[in-house]
């Protein structure tokens, strides 16, 4: 498992739209600089602080900071996170790519704490799809392809890119970092975000 991020961008147009409501324009300090540097003024982190323990219908500029990223995470992992629909991700595609090649353990999540029955159904699994993709090959047969499919474990790690924003990262973050998938959604994704610029001022702040 992991995630790579590939883009944060959006700061200095947030916080300008932040100030809009009391035309506040001339209070705010941030500068961005290259490569995605940014600081942010004490003013305009005083006030994005207050808006966001305020609630979602104050910090709507949280939402104006957009967060790219590769996410490489198993099927099992991905049906919790499809659970917060409100950003986009663009998926490899397992129908058009997954009888391209021999699949290896290499691929899946295996966790030390796995029973070792776990992980010989999983090579036992991956055999017998090894073999449906040289069957696939040799026949042409799309059905192959289809019942591949069906047989893929849930430990199959898929990549995405997921374009998101720190307002709802901010809301997956306090839903998610005391869950019981405790490698999968503390230990990668929760310490991806705290990763993120002014994370911990932002997209963690409690007053």
């Amino acid at each position: 498992m992991k995630i790579e991020t590939l883009e944060v961008s959006g700061f200095i147009p947030a916080l300008h739209g932040m100030r809009n409501p009391k035309n506040s324009w001339d209070r705010g300090a941030s500068v961005q600089y290259a490569h995605d540097g940014i600081i942010i003024g004490y003013a305009d982190m005083k006030l994005a602080q207050q808006l966001v323990v305020a609630g979602t219908e104050h910090s709507k500029f949280m939402r104006q900071i957009q967060v790219w990223a590769d996410f490489t995470m198993p099927r099992y992992w991905w049906s919790e996170a499809d659970t917060y629909g409100f950003g986009t991700k663009n998926s490899c595609s397992t129908m058009h790519t997954i009888s391209n090649r021999h699949l290896t353990m290499e691929e899946f999540e295996i966790s030390v704490d796995d029973l070792l029955f776990t992980v010989y159904a999983i090579e036992d699994t991956i055999d017998t799809i090894n073999q449906m993709i040289d069957d696939y090959k040799t026949t042409k047969d799309y059905n192959y392809v289809i019942q591949i499919k069906k047989m893929l474990p849930e430990s199959f790690l898929q990549m995405r890119t997921w374009n998101t924003n720190y307002a709802e990262l901010r809301n997956i973050y306090f839903q998610r970092k005391n869950h019981r998938l405790k490698e999968e959604w503390i230990e990668t994704f929760c310490k991806w975000i705290e990763s993120l610029p002014y994370s911990k001022e932002l997209i963690m702040y409690e007053k």
